[in-house]
């Protein structure tokens, strides 16, 4: 049977206009592998559930941190409420959108919120000094909407085993990013060597049916060389 906690939370981060990380006291005996979710009940309500991906590594000690696009859903209303040491019920992790440890070369694309348990898994990548070469690309409408924009920023400062490429619909004066939407030339583009890489996809569902559609129809891959994860119900 699996587990419930009922855990505080310690630290409310804004990572944008309408995203927000909450970290909260992870159990003693609570373990999980970069880029697996958790399903967070927002007491004392069992109908404000939602399943959300751990944002933050396995090497990150202390603490479990799940971040969460804001809408006008009930769930996000109450939970943009919560303050620290308010608690919430975790169950979990599941999930099988973890890191082959067995491919040299990997590459992610993500859009929107569902760059979160890429976030987890490419921290814990720089944390364990892992040779994999990690290419990120990460489509959002501006730049105001990136998430996790300065940590992704460190860690290619960081290691050089990981790029990150920002695709935008619309961009500001400065910022170094592809203006567009991610399609074949675009990952070809920025990831040359694409054919000898395996895929992570992670973001709202149409866009992950979209970018499968691209690696495995136009630039021909194989379907065991593409994971995917959908981000239902904001």
């Amino acid at each position: 049977m699996l587990l419930e906690y009922k855990v505080k939370i310690l630290e409310i981060i804004q990572r944008n206009y309408n995203v927000k990380s909450f970290r909260t006291e992870i159990p003693a005996d609570f373990s999980f592998q970069a880029g697996q979710f958790i399903s967070v009940t927002l007491c004392p309500d069992p109908q404000l559930k939602r399943y959300l991906s751990l944002s933050n590594a396995p090497t990150e000690k202390g603490y479990l941190e799940f971040t969460k696009k804001l809408t006008a859903s009930d769930f996000s209303r109450r939970l943009d409420k919560l303050k620290v040491t308010d608690e919430v019920i975790i169950q979990g992790p599941w999930g099988k959108f973890i890191l082959d440890a067995s491919c040299p070369k990997v590459a992610f694309l993500s859009g929107g919120i569902g760059i979160t348990p890429i976030r987890s898994i490419c921290r814990f990548a720089a944390d364990k000094n892992l040779e994999q070469d990690i290419i990120l690309l990460y489509a959002n409408r501006a730049v105001q909407d990136i998430v996790f924009r300065d940590d992704f920023s460190l860690l290619e400062e960081r290691s050089r085993h990981f790029k990150i490429a920002h695709i935008l619909c619309e961009t500001e004066p400065g910022f170094i990013c592809t203006v567009g939407r991610i399609n074949s030339q675009i990952i070809k583009n920025e990831i040359p060597d694409y054919a000898q890489r395996k895929f992570y996809l992670c973001g709202p569902p149409q866009m992950v049916e979209a970018m499968r559609k691209i690696l495995a129809e136009e630039l021909l891959l194989m379907d065991e060389k593409i994971v995917t994860e959908n981000f239902q119900g904001y």
